[in-house]
């Protein structure tokens, strides 16, 4: 059924295609018949950053930007749900056209830009839906806040997210907002990470619960740059990092069409780099901190590979406009498949 869907989307343009994803999914979710569409996927509960998650498979932030569907795809068989990238005041992104599809290399190329509806809308949605479920919310810098300000954008999205979130993901990695990636590097992430951490001491005394912070990271570092951010996550007392945004790479789609478009790639080229990153956090992590790994899960084996490199939690995003609910249950049982650590 789905490879019939994606056969008629993909005659669509990329947003509009999107869009209507999102319309779909969230009038299924409505109506309650989104699990009707796939076989669910097998209970494999796990707990990690002390939140009990359905399973480890989850939707990357990205897809949902606005909490439009948040129930649709719960129902689909996801372990949990992240929405956003969210901004404190409603932002159109960045001009059209500005998603690109190559079939070829299953992957995507985007600049929207932090486009959303702002974060009053967001909670809304949130508030409106039935999910019981774990639910991410993923929080970001509008634009034009100068990157020295970037802190009050953050802290003022974490004030308001704080009651409706189970975590809350802190967007530093995307490559599509001007200045937004140096905020991952030395005195800058220090001083970020403490007034997340400060203003979560805050919020935990005024709302009586805590809720993980989890930081995502871009896949173009250098493993000594990694190992640094690793560092300073663990002295910040950070709950997750997320591994990893999309990359500036062009490796695996030189010459395709739309290859050369600016923007982040996702999808399968960035699986190997994406999992490499994994590979240095877990070694230098060792433990401490959980890791969330995203990028380039178009087959279940690859969310077994990123889980095996030392991740606890697996996302995903292109692959699932590639291959749909089916990657899903198929990423669950490659999980419950890998022989028992420890």
């Amino acid at each position: 059924m789905y490879t019939l869907a994606r056969q008629l989307l993909f005659k669509l343009s990329p947003e509009t295609s999107h869009e209507l994803t999102i319309d779909l999914v969230g009038a299924g979710g409505r109506l309650g018949l989104n699990g009707l569409l796939c076989k669910a996927p097998a209970s494999l509960p796990v707990t990690v950053m002390g939140l009990e998650f359905a399973n480890p498979v989850g939707l990357a932030a990205g897809l949902d930007k606005n909490g439009d569907a948040i129930d649709g795809f719960a129902q689909l068989g996801f372990g949990f749900v992240e929405i956003g990238t969210v901004t404190p005041r409603p932002q159109p992104g960045n001009p059209k056209p500005r998603l690109f599809r190559l079939p070829e290399a299953e992957a995507i190329i985007n600049r929207m830009g932090f486009n959303n509806l702002g974060v009053d809308h967001l909670l809304g949605r949130v508030q409106a839906a039935k999910y019981k479920g774990v639910l991410g919310i993923n929080i970001g810098k509008n634009f034009d806040t100068p990157v020295e300000r970037a802190v009050d954008d953050y802290l003022l999205c974490l004030d308001k997210v704080y009651a409706h979130a189970s975590y809350v993901t802190v967007n530093v990695s995307s490559p599509n907002t001007p200045g937004l990636r140096s905020l991952q590097f030395g005195d800058s992430l220090k001083q970020l990470l403490e007034a997340l951490r400060l203003r979560q001491e805050d919020l935990t005394r005024q709302h009586g619960k805590r809720v993980p912070l989890a930081i995502k990271i871009a896949p173009d570092m250098s493993d000594e740059e990694t190992i640094e951010v690793a560092k300073a996550l663990v002295e910040a007392g950070m709950d997750a990092v997320i591994a990893s945004n999309t990359t500036l790479s062009r490796e695996g789609v030189q010459g395709l069409e739309f290859g050369d478009e600016a923007g982040g790639l996702s999808g399968a080229p960035v699986r190997d780099k994406s999992t490499h990153i994994v590979e240095v956090l877990a070694a230098e992590l060792a433990g401490r901190l959980p890791i969330i790994a995203v990028g380039g899960i178009t087959e279940g084996k690859h969310a077994g590979e990123k889980i095996a490199a030392g991740a606890s939690l697996v996302q995903i995003y292109s692959g699932f406009i590639y291959k749909g609910p089916a990657l899903i249950r198929e990423a669950v049982d490659a999980i419950a498949g890998l022989p028992r650590k420890g």
